[in-house]
């Protein structure tokens, strides 16, 4: 498999109008303007494109505007993972066949409780229906409620070659570790958590699908970028300086903060689809104060 997801990543949000209705628009120009800014890809429908708001049509026109927003400039990444496997194959058989799509996004199944051996089985369907499409694996557990054990990760990739890598947003770094340590070498262990960037990157992890690149682009980007130059201490100053973002987004739904701290910035992304759109001034009023650092 010849596609390597490398580089920090947005989990671009999806743009709405005040009806909470597609902007087509409005997401294909925050789109470019987060090329602009030198994120190494763009990925439709990942948590802070609140993927689980939106039914089959909606998601197709939303990739599609991607697509065609992107123009081949950077890859581009397709969240499909629905909570039932029928689902997941259906809507990644389309995505795969819509063509400018470079790599299924595929979250492990939610809301419902399954085993390790249910994972496995989950991701052969969807491997083996897409062909030879490049297939990320994505754990996210603390909203998922299912974790995929770094055995099954191994599993699921020695047995589908399509499975090019996981982005692991645990937030448990000794789970991302366990990931680089136990699996093949050329397989792709991206960060989830933002604070885990450079550190994964010195692991041996590839990048990062950063939310935190929708309102910050240029500054996640270049942790990536002055790592690969050889400037840890660089790289290092840049990581840290996402902290005080970071702590508060913990002061709601992180990534309907994240699309808020976008419309305060001036970015006409719209509002999170209810009932997790924000209206607090609390978290406004620290938003605010934390953009002083970065201006």
């Amino acid at each position: 498999m010849s596609f390597i997801p490398h580089g920090v990543i947005t989990p671009v949000l999806t743009a709405l109008d005040s009806n909470e209705e597609f902007n087509k628009k409005a997401y294909q120009d925050f789109i470019d303007h987060l090329i602009k800014e030198g994120v190494h890809g763009i990925f439709a429908l990942g948590t802070n494109g609140e993927f689980y708001a939106f039914n089959s049509k909606e998601k197709i026109a939303i990739i599609e505007a991607a697509v065609e927003a992107v123009n081949g400039r950077v890859p581009v990444y397709a969240g499909t993972g629905c909570v039932t496997t029928k689902e997941t194959v259906e809507l990644s058989r389309e995505v795969a066949r819509m063509g400018g799509v470079d790599c299924l996004s595929v979250i492990s199944p939610y809301f419902t409780a399954i085993k390790q051996d249910d994972l496995i089985r989950h991701y052969r369907a969807v491997c083996q229906a897409v062909g030879d499409m490049p297939v990320l694996l994505y754990n996210i557990p603390a909203r998922t409620g299912n974790n995929i054990d770094y055995k099954t990760v191994k599993a699921i990739a020695d047995e589908n070659p399509n499975v090019i890598g996981v982005k692991d947003s645990s937030g448990n770094f000794d789970n991302t570790l366990k990931y680089i340590e136990n699996t093949n070498p050329g397989l792709s262990v991206l960060a989830g958590s933002d604070s885990l960037i450079l550190w994964t990157l010195k692991a041996g992890g590839k990048g990062a699908i950063s939310g935190c690149s929708n309102v910050f682009p240029r500054l996640m980007a270049s942790i990536y970028d002055l790592f690969k130059q050889g400037d840890f201490e660089a790289a290092n100053q840049a990581q840290r300086k996402i902290r005080p973002f970071r702590n508060v987004m913990q002061m709601g739904n992180p990534n309907s903060v994240v699309k808020r701290a976008a419309q305060l910035r001036g970015f006409d992304v719209g509002p999170a689809r209810a009932p997790s759109n924000i209206e607090s001034k609390a978290i406004d009023d620290a938003l605010l104060e934390v953009f002083k650092l970065y201006d």
